[in-house]
């Protein structure tokens, strides 16, 4: 049968036609599978049941743009009615404590935020616990070391040895200081420890505020020792001991939260994670939230490189070796 013209037109706009929506119903069904996939670990959706939240912190602390906006998330989402926050960490930048501690503090304006200390909860890590309405610790955790830190090596005599002299032509005599390249001057110390003090009083205007104490009643705690879980609750540094069975506990019996809701581990996302069930995840995560952003930070961005340095006022606490 010969067709005309017309009729093989028809049939070719048909197969356009067709081809076309069969590629935006696999679009779709990846967005929907994205959609299911983030779903299932209760991080978002629209028909998410209640839960309560929980978030880990561990390692080192720095600022973590990820790592905020999923703070920001739980402070949004209203099927989650209380945060356990699990710290785990010696500490890391003052800044980064900073910012926890304000994204912490933005959810506990909404619901109940506890924290739960693990095997170490010190300096940046113990000012995430601040953060909380309730702080639980083991008995050995190691917790405290309420201060902070500048440190940088100089290596002047070493270059002096090989030979190697180094020139500067700054604007002040102020400016990069301190150097590992340069011996400290008196000008140099009297600014760097002015910073450090600095950052020493909001830290422990943190503590009193906080945790109801006077920094000076606490023995050791101005110089910035380390508490065991038994002595800080002993010193008012933490509430209870105990683990998550007493966090749970405290949600209930003091702030009325249902023993039934299921307990979720939110995390960060990680762009840098690929794969088709990720991606989709990444995509559908941000479309819920409203975001027009979506495909463009799922392609975008990375932390991965943040990782790697480590700049600017410090409160970390680390076991010296002999």
């Amino acid at each position: 049968m010969i067709l005309d013209v017309d009729t093989l037109l028809d049939r070719r706009r048909l197969r356009r036609k067709l081809t076309i929506w069969r590629t935006l119903a696999v679009v779709a069904a990846v967005l929907a599978l994205g959609f299911l996939l983030s779903l299932g670990d209760g991080r978002m959706g629209l028909w998410s049941e209640d839960q309560i939240a929980r978030v880990s912190i561990t390692g080192t602390i720095m600022e973590d743009r990820e790592q905020l906006k999923m703070l920001q998330n739980i402070a949004d989402a209203d099927h989650v009615q209380a945060l356990i926050v699990y710290v785990n960490s010696p500490g890391g930048t003052t800044t980064g404590g900073e910012a926890l501690y304000d994204g912490l503090r933005r959810i506990a304006e909404k619901k109940p935020v506890v924290a739960q200390f693990g095997t170490v909860a010190a300096s940046a890590g113990y000012i995430v616990g601040l953060a909380t309405d309730h702080i639980v610790s083991r008995g050995n955790s190691i917790t405290g070391s309420v201060g902070v830190i500048v440190q940088w090596p100089e290596v002047t005599e070493l270059l002096e040895k090989l030979g190697v002299q180094m020139n500067t032509v700054k604007s002040g005599r102020l400016k990069a200081v301190p150097n590992p390249l340069t011996k400290a001057t008196p000008d140099a110390l009297a600014v760097t420890t002015e910073m450090v003090a600095d950052g020493f009083a909001w830290f422990n205007g943190l503590v009193e505020a906080r945790r109801g104490i006077t920094i000076d009643d606490v023995p050791g705690l101005r110089e910035g020792r380390i508490f065991s879980g038994r002595q800080a609750k002993q010193y008012k540094l933490v509430d209870a001991i105990g683990g998550e069975p007493e966090v749970l506990q405290w949600l209930t019996t003091e702030r009325g939260v249902s023993k039934e809701l299921k307990v979720v581990d939110w995390k960060p996302s990680q762009a840098n994670t690929w794969g088709l069930t990720s991606f989709a995840s990444e995509i559908a995560r941000n479309m819920a939230l409203g975001s027009a952003k979506g495909l463009t930070e799922a392609l975008t961005s990375d932390s991965t490189l943040s990782l790697l340095s480590l700049d600017g006022l410090v409160s970390v606490w680390h076991p010296r070796e002999n």
